[in-house]
């Protein structure tokens, strides 16, 4: 466990750390790395309620954090079924975890994310998204890896049937998209996408940081600055409009068109508007 610890990224011993743990491999192997880490563990069962028998999962999370002296806490959701159902579960799991809370995320995760967003027409930002961190302590671990903890310490993951799940875009990469490409390259492609993810969080940490000097309500200095700082600026500006969400390429590229002076106004995300007024940008309410 020692090999493993050390590429983790856990906060100092004795520090307060809450683990999502469904009861997977992956959350199992937090749980168990996170307490031999010396942090003071409470793991959390969130129930989204949305198959048969998900509630005694809870039970199976209970038993492994009393093994290993952990705190524990059941959580349910309700979380109906249709469009986005994924990334619905996902945002009700992390409104009751918290924001500091830890997940189960390894390097196979970050690679599928790579994908995934990819799919989904991410930038920089996006595609480098994952980081290692206290968020993320095991990020650096391989899912095989954490099968392998679970089976030394003779826990037994629940085995939760929507990973296989063709209605998930994740499951049909990890499942189908992943090993194919893999087997094009002639090697295991998680390390390398991992890898290209990290360099390009560098980059776009680098372009966050020089973007924040730059005044988004500024017309003339977003034109006059390079695209890319541009459009950051302008992402950052508009993500309190989307829910905290990024804003969509489309929105971006029409800001900068008003910027610029290419258009005098243009409708943005939540009901807003992004207009210009001699040489400042404005977000005002959206005409009704």
């Amino acid at each position: 466990m020692g090999g493993l610890l050390g590429r983790c990224t856990f906060p100092p011993p004795g520090t307060p750390l809450v683990v999502g743990v469904s009861g997977g491999a992956d959350s199992l192997a937090l749980l168990v790395l996170a307490t031999a880490a010396g942090c003071e563990v409470t793991a959390v069962h969130v129930d989204h309620g949305l198959r048969p028998g998900s509630a005694d999962e809870a039970d199976v999370v209970a038993a492994a954090a009393e093994r290993c002296g952990a705190a524990f806490r059941a959580e349910r959701v309700d979380v109906p079924e249709g469009p986005d159902l994924e990334a619905r579960a996902r945002a009700a799991r992390h409104a009751v975890l918290g924001p500091g809370a830890a997940t189960g995320h390894t390097l196979d995760d970050r690679a599928e994310t790579v994908l995934v967003n990819l799919l989904r027409g991410a930038g920089t930002t996006g595609l480098g998204a994952l980081r290692p961190g206290h968020r993320h302590p095991i990020l650096g671990l391989r899912r095989a890896e954490t099968e392998a903890l679970c089976a030394a310490e003779g826990l037994t993951p629940v085995e939760d049937p929507s990973n296989d799940d063709p209605r998930f875009l994740r499951n049909r990469v990890r499942h189908e998209v992943l090993p194919l490409l893999a087997d094009l390259a002639g090697r295991d492609l998680v390390p390398v996408l991992a890898r290209q993810a990290g360099l390009l969080a560098d980059d776009a940490d680098l372009i966050a940081a020089l973007a924040d000097e730059l005044d988004p309500t500024d017309a003339p200095a977003l034109a006059a600055a390079p695209t890319a700082l541009a459009r950051a600026a302008i992402r950052s500006w508009l993500r309190p409009t989307a829910d905290g969400q990024p804003p969509s390429a489309a929105s971006v590229e029409r800001v900068l068109a008003v910027a610029r002076g290419e258009a005098v106004a243009t409708e943005v995300a939540g009901g807003w508007r992004v207009q210009r007024s001699a040489g400042r940008l404005a977000l005002v309410p959206r005409p009704t």
